[in-house]
């Protein structure tokens, strides 16, 4: 009977899983085939090995000319061959037959930022390699490739019985996953992880294959790159160049290997042909690429908590952080320099979050998902599933529960860990002495040797005159605002001016060079020279109620909701069969497909689907911090010298569409119907960042370079003719 059970809930757990994306059935086909409305089929991230099917005919009907196996195929060569991890966090494409990737500005641009200085600013003036030996390396950075998707969900349930509680499943999981994952196929070179979707009912396993030597060929300065800064980002009509290139490097056998002279430009399966036909109203639009993280199928509640509860606070936060930095960078050009990757990565989500509370308020999302959760009672009541009953009470009693400590939580992650920098070096520093109480010397040497290493990048771009009053500020929020209970002792009765004042004075951990001094000795000496220390004193309370108080209680209720999630995924799919159901991002290759369009933000108001180089030169202010453009490419522009690049005397620069991205699909590829680049995925229109847990076809678009916007950058502006010559140009729709 044990083993009955075990079989029927790995089957019953991969089956209404597998048939969101591999059913075959008559009646889901016929439905395909038959929707008029294209605006239905719009939305999702779906996993490019499960296309056959659905998701196949739901393209077609969209505009594509691509069968699900031109886009991923194990045996032979298709699209997915030529998307690339960025470095663990974007999306690039390989564009020739050398190497050659594509992906955002602002993904390369710590990159541009560490291969800068004062007196040669690749970020004010651009780069361009004119051949392979002025490319320039990137020791810390890699590329990834995935080489095969396999489902793996009955290997990993293994052992698993309906009876165990979560800790014990989870355990189990966990054993099965090392072991499927040591066990894979694969060559020697390659890489096997599972990741599991649909909130863990399904496991995936992925084959890849990283490269660790990657080159910087060419950036746009940031004028052109960055071109509208933090004003226009997320938000659209858009006018932004936001590209930059690299190569990868492979050893003579076109495998993986470090940094080499000898190294050569990797020989791709795939690479993407390049249109010239650019793009209007109504054509399909294919976004391949790694999205981050989505969380669609939460509940009410949780929406309701992260909209109006842990937004604001990180919003307030972060505000602060930022204005701070930016009266600082305005008078500094080092510390412009220093800054400009961390100014522009805290900002990023900062305005992202301002959109995603007023998305939310203003699709009522949270309304929407109250009227599927009354439905779905209804039905789970209907047809007595005894099992589903007390899902949606079991979250507002959990999410009620962690609310405090969710809020606690993300103060800590936001001051302590993320935005004041002295205290961020403080929490590597407790890593250190943590380790030597747990692991004895051996482990102290591994957490210092570590903590040395991050340090050098860490103080290159560190400033105390900047953070200093960040400290002050963000250290008195934390205090006044973040639940009492949760509190440090040495937050309460403070004047925060004073104790910036001492520690910035005192401390040693401002200086590269006091960590160093503060680093050096025995283990035990070590300690004590850090406990002595003000910010690490100060720093080391606020961690230690973080690890012994706050992150246990988070991770016991996060775990109970986990669980109960994961339940309700199931529940959803088995309620509603008939509704389309993707899995969440996290990090995986995903396809998203959808139209060129534009949109309606608010009443009596359109935005049309494509910008030109005309819009750049309208918001140009010559000196702005944003809205500088460099005199070449006024010049082109009053020339209209646009090359083979242009439309009816116009320079394409943006256009937008229905695809479903989120953070991480920067840089993905946009690609069209016939599987040519068009465009490059940057960015989401303001209205629609609530996407990640509500994608409204009504107003979420994506925002995307024209390619040919890129090629005239490279061709016409920078004159990196060597470039355009290895890339293959064609023209579809002639």
């Amino acid at each position: 009977m044990k083993y009955f059970k075990l079989f029927l809930l790995v089957a019953l757990l991969t089956v209404s899983c597998k048939t969101v994306q591999e059913t075959t059935s008559k009646d889901q086909k016929a439905t395909s085939t038959t929707i008029a409305d294209t605006r239905e089929i719009q939305g999702g991230m779906w996993i490019p090995s499960l296309l056959e099917g659905m998701n196949e005919t739901e393209m077609q009907l969209l505009g594509s000319k691509m069968t699900a196996k031109d886009i991923y195929d194990v045996n032979n060569s298709s699209l997915k061959d030529a998307i690339v991890h960025f470095n663990g966090g974007c999306t690039s494409e390989i564009i020739s037959p050398n190497g050659l990737l594509l992906t955002n500005h602002h993904c390369g641009f710590g990159a541009i930022q560490s291969h800068s200085t004062v007196e040669n600013d690749y970020l004010k003036d651009g780069f361009w390699a004119m051949n392979y030996e002025e490319e320039l390396p990137n020791p810390s950075m890699n590329v990834t490739f995935i080489k095969r998707i396999d489902d793996v969900t009955s290997e990993v349930f293994k052992g698993i019985d309906i009876s165990m509680d979560e800790a014990s499943k989870l355990k189990i999981i966990n054993q099965n996953i090392e072991k499927v994952a040591k066990a894979a196929e694969k060559e020697a070179w390659q890489n096997a992880n599972i990741k599991s979707i649909y909130n863990g009912n399904q496991y995936l396993l992925f084959v890849t294959e990283t490269f660790n030597d990657l080159r910087l060929v060419g950036a746009p300065p940031s004028s052109i790159g960055k071109f509208g800064a933090d004003t226009d980002n997320w938000m659209w009509p858009r006018h932004t160049g936001d590209f930059s290139m690299f190569r990868i490097y492979a050893d003579a056998n076109n495998r993986p290997a470090s940094y080499s002279k000898d190294n050569v430009p990797y020989k791709p399966n795939h690479y993407l042909p390049i249109s010239l036909d650019g793009v209007e109203e109504g054509d399909f639009t294919l976004v391949f690429g790694f999205p981050g993280r989505t969380n669609e199928y939460l509940p009410a509640v949780g929406v309701d908590q992260i909209a109006n509860v842990l937004n604001p606070a990180r919003i307030e936060i972060r505000d602060n952080a930022l204005k701070i930095t930016d009266s600082f960078m305005r008078k500094d050009a080092d510390i412009k320099i220093k800054y400009a990757s961390k100014y522009a990565s805290t900002a990023n989500y900062w305005k992202k979050w301002i959109g995603e509370s007023q998305g939310i308020q203003k699709s009522k999302a949270i309304e929407k998902k109250r009227e599927l959760e009354k439905e779905f009672t209804k039905i789970v009541n209907e047809k007595d599933l005894v099992g589903y009953k007390t899902l949606l009470s079991d979250f507002e009693k959990l999410y009620t529960e962690i609310e405090s400590v969710s809020l606690a939580r993300e103060y800590w992650m936001e001051v302590a860990y993320r935005n004041v920098e002295l205290l961020g070096i403080t929490f590597r520093a407790y890593q250190i002495e943590q380790a030597y109480l747990k692991g004895g010397e051996p482990a102290f040497t591994k957490a210092k040797e570590s903590a040395l290493n991050s340090f050098k990048g860490i103080y290159k771009n560190y400033s105390a005159t900047v953070d200093k009053p960040v400290f002050e500020k963000l250290v008195t929020l934390y205090a006044e605002k973040s639940p009492k209970e949760y509190l440090p002792a040495n937050m309460t009765n403070v004047n925060f001016t004073e104790l910036t004042n001492n520690i910035y004075a005192n401390s040693k951990l401002t200086t590269i060079e006091g960590a160093e001094n503060l680093l050096a000795g025995t283990p035990d000496e070590v300690i004590k020279k850090l406990n002595d220390d003000k910010a690490y004193a100060f720093g080391k309370e606020l961690h230690t109620v973080f690890y012994n108080k706050l992150e246990p209680k988070f991770q016991a209720l996060n775990m109970q909701i986990e669980a109960v999630q994961k339940e309700y995924m199931k529940a959803l799919m088995e309620v509603f069969p008939n509704n389309r159901f993707f899995p969440d991002a996290n990090s995986t290759l995903r396809v998203t497909y959808g139209q060129v369009k534009g949109y309606e933000p608010n009443n009596g108001v359109y935005y049309s689907a494509t910008t030109t180089l005309e819009g750049v030169m309208e918001k140009y202010v010559p000196g702005d911090y944003e809205f500088d453009v460099p005199q070449k490419l006024v010049d082109l522009y009053h020339a209209k010298d646009y090359g083979q690049y242009g439309e009816n005397g116009k320079m394409p620069v943006n256009f937008i569409g229905t695809n479903h991205t989120t953070g991480g699909n920067s840089g993905s590829p946009a690609i069209d119907a016939q599987g040519n680049l068009i465009g490059l995925n940057f960015d989401r229109v303001w209205e629609g960042t609530m996407s990640d847990m509500n994608y409204d076809p009504d107003i979420c678009r994506n925002i995307m370079v024209d390619i040919r916007y890129v090629l005239f950058i490279i061709d016409k502006y920078a004159g990196a003719k060597n470039l355009i010559d290895e890339m293959t140009l064609v023209h579809p729709k002639k």
